[in-house]
């Protein structure tokens, strides 16, 4: 495998001109006032495929020759590099098989067949599906596109390091999502030969930190299983990548799932935009260690937006609750008329609102002459919360909240 310079960073980066976005790198007030830092986003979620996949997979295929394009080309994908890979290929007029997991995400499985491309859903896995992928390439005489083990693709990548620093030559930090690290790869060669002060920090999710396990000898509690950052949920990264990074990272930081759905819940309710979960991982790094990265210049890579719209609505509803916006309270009471009104009545007092009540008579543990009320509150936050806890308490009923799946009493929570 060839070796990489910032020389073929910047002709992957001429060869990609007019063919995909210069995506902005914006600098959000939001976040640089609630995190003590001065923060940049690199929003790569505004291409057309959502991701940033587009640039590697074209410049890698551009480097093949005609005869190997036209016999059609195949890659394995969760998502994003399937995207990338099939959008190329319907305007070179080329064939193209995109092998992804079955538990794929309907939404990109749709995005990526409207370009024409053949969709095999295969393997539990990510590197099942490459296996299956592998098979098919042979059998039918396909060139396989890697999504982040190939020069060409990391070289693509790395493109978005020269725009970063182009649009903020006073950065200080990036922060770039790790899966397979050509990503990663690519912007840290990149910006480093351009800006060697700069410290490039990579963020893996939890379950799923295998370059830092190998580059640094951590260790993780989890080990694989579901993820939100599913688009970097590999378990085998690159062998390119690998070299690049452990010369060029000022480390990595594994970051928790909850940080990882705050960093998409802020990204859609205080930024308006929609963000997958492994394009939410820089910013989870952010929230993960923000003394690090106090008083500096943040530059985050937003490396995708290809969610479901169905997670991204209970992401937001669970952010609510988080902050107490949104309240579940279970009140238990004597089964009498006019204990509902006495209630609906306290919680006015305070100006909250009742969005969903659910009344229980019948389940075998309350008991009998008891009941049971489950209560949707909107209110303006949690000190808001409390103070209706506290005057249905002392109206002698008994209140249990529920957060976070678990029953929190009274104003614990």
């Amino acid at each position: 495998m060839k070796s990489l310079t910032l020389k073929d960073i910047e002709k992957a980066k001429a060869l990609l001109k007019g063919i995909i976005l210069d995506t902005p790198t914006l600098y959000s007030s939001y976040l640089s006032m609630d995190y003590n830092a001065d923060v940049f986003l690199k929003l790569e979620n505004f291409q057309e495929t959502g991701s940033f996949k587009v640039r590697g997979a074209y410049v890698k295929l551009k480097s093949l020759p005609e005869e190997v394009l036209h016999k059609g080309v195949i890659a394995m994908s969760a998502g994003n590099h399937g995207q990338a890979v099939a959008f190329h290929a319907h305007h070179l007029k080329i064939p193209s098989t995109i092998v992804m997991p079955v538990f794929t995400p309907p939404t990109k499985v749709k995005n990526t067949e409207k370009w024409g491309a053949r969709i095999v859903l295969a393997g539990l896995t990510v590197d099942e599906s490459y296996a299956v992928a592998e098979d098919i390439a042979q059998k039918e005489n396909l060139t396989f596109i890697h999504p982040y083990d190939d020069p060409d693709v990391v070289a693509g990548q790395g493109t978005i390091g020269i725009e970063m620093l182009l649009a903020c030559p006073d950065l200080e930090v990036l922060l770039i999502p790790i899966g397979g690290g050509g990503l990663a790869a690519g912007v840290a060669l990149a910006a480093k030969s351009i800006k060697p002060s700069l410290q490039v920090y990579g963020v893996e999710v939890e379950g799923y930190s295998f370059l830092s396990q190998q580059l640094y000898g951590t260790k993780d509690k989890r080990n694989g299983g579901i993820t939100l950052a599913d688009g970097i949920a590999v378990k085998s990264p690159g062998y390119l990548p690998q070299q690049i990074l452990k010369t060029h990272l000022a480390g990595i930081i594994v970051v928790t799932e909850e940080e990882i759905e705050h960093a998409v819940d802020l990204f859609v309710r205080k930024q308006n935009m929609i963000v997958e979960g492994a394009g939410a991982a820089g910013l989870a790094g952010l929230l993960h260690n923000q003394t690090l990265f106090a008083h500096k210049k943040v530059g985050i890579v937003v490396s995708g937006g290809n969610i479901d719209a169905r997670l991204v609505s209970s992401i937001m509803m669970r952010g609510q609750m988080r902050e107490g916006r949104l309240t579940l309270l279970r009140i238990k009471v004597d089964d009498v008329p006019g204990v509902l009104e006495k209630v609906a009545g306290l919680i006015s007092c305070h100006q909250g609102n009742i969005l969903e009540v659910n009344h229980q008579r019948l389940i075998y543990e309350i008991p009998i002459k008891m009941a049971e009320l489950d209560i949707m509150v909107e209110a303006r936050g949690l000190d808001q919360i409390q103070g209706i806890i506290k005057d249905l308490e002392a109206s002698g009923f008994s209140v249990i909240k529920l957060g976070n799946g678990l029953p929190l009493k009274g104003l614990d929570g």
